[in-house]
């Protein structure tokens, strides 16, 4: 294990220093500074290597936590890091962008913070690549089978990886000009710089998985089409329909989703020429959501120039400790403070928006908005609490309702849940024969961890489907959508 006395010498909890608002306003890099190799190991002596590490359990990948960690802290860096890639093809994704539900089980959190696994794990795959430890790993035989994955986000990347490494031929499609779904175009550099996702495209072209961007199945190849190519093919496509605000104004120009916005810049700092880009520049902005894809808009406001942002949330501020029904080892809903909020704004809580009002132009100009009160469970604007906020942007993000259904239901036959997702098996296997479900597509919008998991349990059914058996590990059944315990 870990230093055995650990946990008792060291109570704090460190994680890198972030650089300076004034600094990183100035830029499109990471936010964390460069991270120290003696804190790191010393917060890796942390870990109390359990009886029972709940800290498994929260994780839906099983990340082999306290073996890295102790081989972290004695300083076996490179062991510990084929001991996170034995779970975890892509270990810098999750150190970078999970919100660590693992951290949220460690059973040290029960009377100080917990060990700071989230950190160790993206520092392992950092040191990792520089050190040229992180190489391709090409199947020894192939199988003489093929197998389509639609969806270059994390589920279908992890998908892809395995199967490739079990020796399947495996294509992946992509719709958008380049590889990566929502790590590509979906998440700012400030958050998840580029060359990580880059980085691993590398490593599995070379294990010989091959690459599609720029082909939209549905249009440009059906499905039905792609099934007769293919010996199987898994849809890793997400849940990528908006849930919209359907009040007064909706249509104003000025009123946007959030991540037409984010798609805008990601291509901007890509390169790309973006004609007639929405920008926050000099703008009094107001972002509707308080999650993760809400903090991303506010960030990059201010890095755009924003005159202004402002935050809203329909539900009331979290507490800042675990509530009683909230208990450990659950995962709690609290107040967090993001880098995007560290960095400026107003958040509001209790904020129900009830109309866009437009100006003389016919854009939008303010929003009116009233405090929420509960009326038989449901949230509602309170009646006589009314008042404008200025706004020359509005940026929707209130979350996803599901995947696109229309193609895969014309020509696939494909039938969805209650949810609207596409509906299979504990095997994510749909009603089509060979065709296979992962992620969001399957299980409605989720962490990067679920979706890697998912990836990862779905190419073991599909490699058990082809080959008729599966060395490959299955971390995870369809139907666990949740943590239990």
């Amino acid at each position: 294990m870990a230093d055995p006395k650990g946990f008792l010498k060291v109570t704090e909890r460190e994680l890198p220093k972030r650089r300076p608002v004034s600094v990183r306003l100035m830029d499109w890099k990471e936010v964390y500074e460069q991270g120290d190799a003696t804190q790191l190991r010393r917060q890796a002596g942390r870990c109390m290597d359990c009886g029972i590490p709940f800290c498994h359990r929260g994780c839906p990948l099983g990340n082999l936590i306290p073996e890295w960690n102790d081989l972290t802290w004695r300083g076996e860096g490179r062991q510990a890091l084929e001991r996170l890639h034995a779970t975890n093809n892509f270990p810098e994704f999750t150190g970078t962008l999970c919100p660590a539900p693992c951290e949220s089980s460690c059973v040290l959190g029960i009377n100080q913070p917990p060990v700071t696994i989230k950190q160790v794990e993206v520092s392992l795959a950092d040191e990792g690549w520089s050190k040229g430890w992180i190489e391709p790993h090409p199947p020894q035989r192939l199988t003489g089978k093929t197998v389509a994955v639609v969806g270059s986000g994390p589920a279908g990347l992890a998908a892809a990886q395995q199967l490739t490494r079990a020796g399947h031929t495996v294509a992946v499609y992509e719709r958008d000009d380049r590889i990566g779904g929502l790590l590509r175009y979906g998440i700012p550099d400030f958050k998840f710089e580029k060359r990580r996702l880059d980085q691993r495209l590398a490593q599995m072209t070379a294990e010989g998985t091959r690459f599609r961007a720029g082909i939209d199945i549905g249009t440009d190849i059906t499905w039905s089409d792609l099934r007769a190519r293919y010996d199987a093919v898994v849809v890793a496509t997400g849940a990528m329909v908006p849930r919209d605000l359907p009040i007064p104004g909706r249509d104003l120009p000025g009123v946007h989703f959030a991540m037409e916005y984010l798609t805008q810049q990601n291509r901007a700092g890509a390169g790309d020429s973006v004609a007639n880009q929405i920008t926050a520049e000099d703008k009094h902005v107001v972002v509707i959501g308080g999650g993760d894809t809400g903090a991303d808009c506010i960030g990059t406001a201010h890095r755009q120039g924003a005159a202004s942002v402002t935050n809203l949330a329909i539900g009331a501020r979290p507490p800042l400790e675990r509530a009683e029904h909230e208990p450990w080892p659950t995962d709690p809903r609290l107040f967090e403070v993001s880098s995007a909020h560290e960095e400026g704004g107003k958040r509001e809580f209790l904020a129900s928006t009830v109309e866009f009002l437009r100006n003389d132009a016919g854009e939008v100009r303010a929003l009116r908005v009233a405090e929420t009160e509960f009326i038989d469970g449901r949230r509602v604007p309170k009646s006589g609490t009314e008042r404008e906020i200025p706004a020359d942007l509005v940026l929707l993000a209130l979350g996803f309702t599901g995947p696109e259904q229309q193609f895969l239901a014309d020509q696939l036959g494909l039938r969805f849940d209650g949810r609207g997702n596409v509906a299979r098996d504990d095997d994510y296997a749909t009603a089509e024969p060979g065709v296979f479900v992962a992620g969001d597509a399957g299980r409605g919008q989720s962490l990067i961890v679920w979706a890697i998991a998912e990836g990862r349990a779905a190419a073991a059914a599909v490699d058990r489907y082809l080959e008729g058996d599966t060395e490959l590990p299955s971390p995870i059944k369809a139907t666990e959508r949740g943590i239990s315990l």
